[in-house]
Formats: C-alpha cells, structure tokens, sequence
C-alpha cells in the first residue's frame, strides 16, 4: 500500500505520489567543520507534503509509513551512491517513556530497514536517551541547544572505531539533536560521522 494515498501498491508507493515526489526531491549534501559531524544528507525540505507526512509518521499512528520513506532513498541512485560510503547505520533514539507512548521510534524502523538494502550498511541500535526531554518540536532554537544536551548516551562494549557511521533522523532543524549523538560517538574515535534525514527544516 502506498502511505501516502493508500492505494494498494506492491512497492508502498504509487507512480502517482512517485511523480509528486519527484518534483520536490532533490540530493542536498551540506559539509560542516564546526560540528560534531562531517556532513548533512537530505531529500526535502521540511514543508507543506513533505512536512505533513512526516508529521503523519511520528504522531498519528501510521508506522507503516517507514516503508514508502525507505522506497523514497533507496529509488535515488545519488542517495544510494552516498549510502554505499558508509559502515553503520545508527537511529538517533528516543526514551522509553515517549517509545511506549507512540509505540515504536520512527527513525530506527527506517534505519534498520535501510541497512537490509545494502550489503555494506550495517544496522547498530547502540545511542541511548537517558532523559525524557521535552519534545524539540515545542521549543525554538536556543531551548533546542539547551535542551539536547548531555541527554544521549551509549551502550558499553560498542567497537565502532575507525568506522564511517550515517545517524539517521527523520527531520533535520538546528541541528542540535544531530550534534550530540555525533559528539558521542567521535568519544569512539570514528573516521566519519553523517548524518542522514528526510528532510532539513
């Protein structure tokens, strides 16, 4: 079925939402020397179709969702190009609290679904959230920073050194939640860290 019309569909998206798409999608890549992270890689911008489907995705109940995203990148032979670069895939977390509210976390279920596309792509659940923040979508860009801050954490006896690691999230804004995953992981001496989102407000 196609998530976004729900016609029924073998590939989880319509050549009618195919085309709509494409109109919207382009390949951005934004290179950083001042984060945590080496690069920013993204499809849309956070609005109007886009914006509401992702909102679809995370709040009412439609995990389902997760299948046609994964369709969206993988279908992108740039994105795939990008993908192929990298060793792990690693979903930026929520906790448990809010997991148990919505009942499954978005990014990992795309992210786990990405990495059964591609050999050389492996899935690793290993970032934490030790703190129920307040949701980063409530607040503006300075509370984003503050609010981000010393909340994730990282599973012992994790070997990701010397490996080139893609964090997936859905919606890229300050960058903040970004940033300090990224921060975590470079404590493991990574050789690249990415970061990979739908789209970038």
């Amino acid at each position: 079925m196609c998530a976004f019309c729900s016609k029924i569909d073998k590939n989880y998206l319509c050549e009618k939402c195919r085309n709509s798409l494409e109109k919207l999608e382009k390949m951005h890549i934004d290179k950083y020397k001042n984060k945590y992270f080496n690069e920013h890689i993204y499809l849309f911008k956070y609005e109007n179709f886009i914006r509401e489907k992702i909102l679809a995705y995370k709040f009412n109940d439609k995990p389902y969702y997760y299948k046609t995203f994964v369709k969206i990148f993988i279908t992108n032979k740039k994105m795939c190009d990008i993908l192929k670069t990298y060793d792990i895939i690693i979903p930026v977390p929520i906790h448990n609290k809010r997991r148990k509210e919505r009942g499954y976390n978005q990014t990992e279920l795309i992210a786990k679904e990405l990495s059964k596309n591609f050999n050389n792509l492996k899935y690793m659940n290993i970032l934490t959230k030790n703190k129920n923040a307040k949701p980063q979508s409530t607040l503006n860009k300075k509370q984003r920073i503050e609010n981000s801050k010393n909340v994730y954490g990282i599973k012992e006896n994790i070997e990701i050194k010397q490996k080139k690691i893609l964090i997936f999230d859905d919606i890229y804004t300050t960058g903040s939640t970004a940033n300090e995953c990224a921060k975590i992981l470079k404590e493991c001496k990574t050789k690249k860290i990415g970061i990979l989102t739908i789209a970038k407000d």
